[in-house]
């Protein structure tokens, strides 16, 4: 299953590299505005921080607003979207290989994350995203509370000592149906990455299994997405192939990074993704919805 997993990353990583390829091809003369080593950098910084779990589109989008590089912010979902989906392949290609997961939780939950995306565009989509991001972010502020707790030995969570590499029984299925709600959530703007992490932890699992798994299923997803942006010219390509370029070397200091800390330390810095993330979906759900 690890395999299968693989493949298909390596096939959809192909697709993103063939249809991107092309469209930069076809508008060599014409890559549009925007600075080559400003992309580059912000591609280095976004991804080097998704690769530890934080996420690279928000504070792409506050980079790309700062150094002003786009012409239009009409381009900024799917120049986010088209710059970032290698580094994010890349990301689950790593994880999948360096780190020890049980290949059944690994292929069934990015299944589910899959599933649930393709269902949450047709459903989730119709829920008032505000709301959602508001009970979101506190349910990821005391989830932290909790795993901050437990790190500490003051309570202790299911007992599993957060050593196991896999899920069965109920607490697989409990992973699926976390995930397949995680990717519902996607479509509306709730990122998979922060709740992964702390649904990993408080099943039991190893902090380092979340980052094969929400990387995976991102992995997925994104260059799915991109083919669209791409055939409508709606995306900066001068940016994203900058934010590509930099994102790759991003991702390979920070996936060494990642592996080689100590897991007593990766916890708390879950911990603080994880209060950053609730944080901001509750800042989020009280501003006025963009036009």
């Amino acid at each position: 299953m690890v395999q299968i997993v693989l493949v298909t990353l390596g096939l959809f990583a192909l697709l993103h590299i063939v249809v991107f390829g092309r469209d930069l091809i076809k508008h060599k003369d014409n890559l549009g505005s925007g600075s080559w080593p400003i992309s580059i950098g912000i591609g280095f910084v976004t991804d080097f921080l998704d690769t530890l779990g934080i996420g690279s589109f928000a504070p792409t989008a506050m980079l790309l607003d700062v150094t002003k590089q786009l012409d239009t912010p009409k381009d900024l979902p799917g120049t986010l979207n088209v710059g970032h989906a290698l580094s994010c392949l890349l990301e689950g290609l790593i994880f999948i290989t360096v780190v020890d997961v049980d290949p059944i939780t690994l292929f069934s939950l990015i299944a589910a994350s899959i599933v649930g995306s393709w269902l949450g565009s047709k459903t989730v989509t119709k829920l008032p995203a505000s709301t959602v991001q508001f009970w979101m972010g506190w349910a990821l502020i005391v989830t932290a509370v909790l795993m901050a707790l437990r790190q500490l030995e003051l309570i202790d969570l299911l007992g599993a000592g957060n050593t196991a590499t896999g899920l069965s029984g109920g607490l697989l299925i409990v992973g699926i149906i976390g995930n397949g709600i995680f990717g519902a959530l996607m479509t509306i703007g709730v990122g998979l990455y922060a709740p992964c992490m702390a649904m990993v932890y408080m099943l039991g699992l190893s902090p380092l299994v979340a980052f094969p798994i929400m990387s995976g299923s991102c992995g997925a997803l994104m260059p799915v997405a991109s083919v669209n942006f791409i055939k409508e010219g709606a995306y900066s390509r001068r940016v994203s192939l900058g934010i590509a370029l930099g994102g790759i070397v991003g991702v390979i200091i920070a996936a060494k990074f990642v592996t080689g800390l100590d897991l007593s330390i990766l916890v708390w810095i879950i911990i603080f993704v994880v209060i950053y993330t609730g944080i901001t979906y509750i800042r989020k759900s009280r501003k006025p919805a963009a036009a």
